[in-house]
């Protein structure tokens, strides 16, 4: 085992890790950012195609505060109006600061060009030509990390759990993914940056490794989880023809910024049945657009795999090829003429507004743990604005950065050999694992999505739900521990499997658990058997591990003071 010491761990290294990263290093920390993939190659941000939110104004004129009061509309009402309100007001300067960096903002007339998104009422989204935005932000990050001495940063490494003593984080364990061995990291100030919980469901669009881990390294370390029954289901990702390398939630860009059609089986327009269409059919919130297509599904009027048609067959063929530049190409290798058919669409996991609970500086309660990017819960409350997810990743990122660096410059490393004792003892116990009849975790993690997409997706009951939390705390209690361990080799992936699988069930139980108890409709969390939002829950709901069981609490949402707004 090897032991490694540095101001500032960061757990996940996509573009909330890589811009804390940067942030720490700002403040003379030294910083070591490990990532379970390659570093700025995993995640969301590198996967992420379409814009980003800024109340730039460079398009129509446009404040902050608008972009403010258009985030706590999408909210429901249960938005972290701090962290909203940190998440607008400091958009603008992060992509400003990436386009000095290098990100290639498309520009009109030499202004960044922003466009019309889901939900917003002002052109503020900015985008990189053709489907690129989140890869070029995530070269731009990789670029910029390179360039930091102060940076370290270690790739195929697995955080499995954080060190903790006396309420303080003081380290980690990981796992080496190529040679297998096990990692002490020493650490005042931790940063969990590892993303969301998509990977739990059947069809998502996440990368392989947005499992949830984030979440349940937080809720064992003893800090809270808020807003876990809010998972965001894409409306409209791909479902057929077959497409082949290419991102499944691709269309969302082109819905809005051609006016593509979402049509029912039988070739019908439907959205504007379905009430909360503020700006017009094309820009429906994706709630609203899921809901209205899984109800057209249900009263049989779905497409044969299950979803609406997306047509632009309206649309010229000159203005469509303006628009999709090189990916039309692309779609047609694919054997997709948009010019004569319609695609299949439907929703898909894909994003997580719940997760941590942290204050405006990304703090837990944890003294020396913090949250960045999609890991952190309450920004966006019950529902996300197209466009915010990677300003929340720049913005949180750069506070977490900045706030972990002051700690970690103060403080040091405390090598008590107790914490590290106990989390190997675990370790060991989990390697000796041989049961004949166990089934591998990668087996029961495919369980585990269809669980969740049938019984917690996007359509949600209290018997159903009921149903998934009982075989949830079965998988953990009698099956986790009897799960087939191959025998060690150099990369250790039954290992690595059943860590991963360890944190899914974790975060899986807090986001039923939560559901369950949130008996309204609300956002992107439908209940069939409550169909309406009930005012009295109007309230934020927040898990915390006591004597290893999930309890919730109910609490008042944070509201910026009169003298903040």
């Amino acid at each position: 085992m090897s032991d490694i010491s540095t101001d500032v761990l960061i757990v996940g290294a996509g573009g909330a890790g890589m811009y804390a990263a940067i942030s720490a290093a700002r403040s003379g920390a030294s910083v070591l950012l490990l990532d379970k993939s390659l570093i700025g190659r995993g995640g969301a941000t590198v996967m992420a195609q379409m814009t980003v939110a800024a109340a730039l104004g460079h398009q129509e004129p446009d404040d902050c505060a608008i972009h403010l009061k258009d985030t706590l509309d999408a909210g429901r009402g249960l938005c972290n109006e701090e962290l909203s309100a940190l998440l607008c007001y400091e958009g603008p300067k992060r992509v400003l600061e990436m386009e000095q960096w290098g990100t290639r903002w498309a520009r009109e007339n030499g202004h960044i060009k922003q466009e019309m998104a889901p939900g917003h009422s002002r052109k503020r989204c900015c985008y990189v030509d053709f489907l690129n935005t989140g890869p070029a932000v995530a070269a731009t990050l990789r670029r910029k990390v390179s360039e930091v001495a102060e940076i370290r940063r270690i790739s195929n490494v697995a955080i499995v759990d954080i060190l903790v003593k006396d309420g303080r984080a003081i380290g980690a364990i990981g796992l080496n993914l190529v040679n297998g061995e096990w990692v002490t990291f020493q650490a005042p100030a931790i940063i969990l940056a590892a993303g969301g919980l998509t990977k739990l469901y059947q069809r998502n669009s996440a990368s392989a490794n947005m499992g949830g881990e984030a979440y349940a390294l937080a809720l064992w370390a003893g800090a809270e989880l808020v807003d876990m029954e809010f998972v965001q289901f894409f409306p409209i990702g791909h479902l057929a023809p077959r497409l082949v390398g290419m991102d499944p939630i691709m269309w969302d860009p082109f819905r809005y910024k051609l006016g593509g059609k979402l049509l029912n089986g039988s070739f019908e327009e439907f959205i504007d049945r379905y009430g909360g269409i503020d700006f017009g059919k094309y820009t429906a919130t994706r709630d609203i657009a899921a809901y209205a297509i899984l109800k057209e599904v249900e009263a049989g009027r779905g497409t044969p795999h299950g979803g609406a048609y997306l047509d632009f067959r309206h649309i010229p063929e000159r203005q469509l090829r303006a628009a999709f530049g090189p990916v039309i190409d692309r779609l047609l290798t694919n054997g997709i003429d948009l010019t004569q058919t319609p695609v299949e669409v439907g929703p898909t996991a894909h994003y997580h507004m719940g997760g941590i609970r942290v204050n405006a500086r990304m703090e837990t309660r944890i003294q020396g743990l913090y949250a960045a990017g999609e890991a952190v819960g309450g920004a966006n409350g019950a529902n996300r604005l197209s466009g915010n997810a990677i300003t929340e990743a720049l913005v949180f990122g750069e506070r977490a950065g900045a706030c972990a660096g002051e700690r970690g410059k103060r403080g040091s490393a405390d090598g008590d050999a107790k914490p590290v004792a106990a989390a190997l003892q675990r370790i060991k116990a989990v390697k000796e694992q041989r049961a004949k009849d166990g089934v591998s975790p990668i087996a029961l993690q495919t369980q585990l999505q269809k669980i969740m997409w049938d019984k917690a997706g996007p359509f949600r009951t209290g018997d159903k739900l009921a149903e998934a939390l009982a075989r949830i705390r079965e998988m953990c209690e009698e099956e986790l521990p009897r799960l087939t361990i191959a025998d060690g080799n150099s990369y250790d992936m039954d290992l690595q499997d059943w860590f991963e699988l360890r944190a899914m069930l974790a975060t899986a139980e807090a986001v039923v658990k939560s559901a369950l108890a949130r008996t309204e409709s609300r956002g992107a969390h439908q209940r069939e058997d409550y169909p309406d939002a009930d005012e009295a829950l109007l309230k934020n709901q927040a898990l915390e591990l006591k004597d290893r069981a999930l309890v919730a609490s109910w609490l008042p949402p944070v509201q910026l003071s009169r003298r903040q707004k």
